[in-house]
């Protein structure tokens, strides 16, 4: 009997939905959207311009990158 063991190879994204990190935007997507990075993690984020210290919250995460928006701070 042969058995095989299926792990998930996937790494797991340091970042959460539904969580806010301070993050600086690094780039500039073709879209238009601000690109961050946590831990080397993409973060797509409408309405910011390279150079911004933002604070953003995740707004869905995928396998290789997630997006976020921008949190107003009062």
């Amino acid at each position: 009997m042969c058995y095989i063991l299926f792990r998930n190879t996937e790494s797991s994204a340091p970042v959460e939905a539904g969580e806010s990190y301070d993050v600086t935007i690094e780039d500039i997507a073709k879209e238009g959207d601000g690109i961050a990075r946590v831990e080397g993690f993409v973060i797509f984020v409408p309405q910011t311009k390279v150079g911004d210290d933002v604070t953003i919250k995740i707004t869905k995460v995928m396998r290789k990158f997630a997006f976020g928006e921008k949190v107003e701070e009062d």
